[in-house]
């Protein structure tokens, strides 16, 4: 095992015990995965999710990390995204009450959101939502086949 690869360096940050809920924060998070930091900032800073205060407060916190951590001369706008996920964490649970003496059950849920930044190795690619159009690539006219060969 003296060939083994390198280990590629990351820096993380996270948040934990955050009042949203994993599930909601998640949504946000997927949006994030992969990106350049200054590319995730621009998309946090447009979605409209509460989660999303709570995840860029992560990321701010990710990227000072990386830039002052003294084994590394990291610069904030050269970093990527190569992992972010958000874990359950306790659930705080209260009661509501309810018509004839009955309770109902609340339950408030909490996250440990995690982000962890590399280096980026290559200059970015085109995202996988962009259209055909953009990336040069021609589409056929498949409808229009269809069409003249039913006729």
């Amino acid at each position: 095992m003296a060939n083994a690869a390198p280990e590629k360096q990351e820096v993380r940050a996270e948040a934990k015990w955050v009042r949203v809920s994993p599930r909601k924060a998640r949504l946000v998070v997927e949006h994030i995965r992969g990106r350049s930091v200054p590319e995730a900032r621009t998309v946090l800073a447009f979605t409209p999710r509460a989660a999303a205060r709570e995840i860029e407060k992560v990321l701010r916190s990710a990227v000072a990390n990386a830039e002052s951590h003294p084994g590394l001369s990291w610069n904030g706008d050269d970093l990527v995204v190569s992992a972010a996920y958000v874990d359950e964490g306790p659930t705080i649970k209260r009661f509501r009450p309810r018509a004839r003496g009955r309770v109902a059950r609340i339950k408030k849920r909490t996250c440990h959101i995690t982000i962890r930044l590399a280096l980026a190795d290559k200059p970015a690619e085109p995202a996988k939502g962009t259209s055909a159009k953009r990336r040069g690539v021609k589409r056929a006219g498949t409808r229009r086949k269809k069409e003249e060969a039913t006729v």
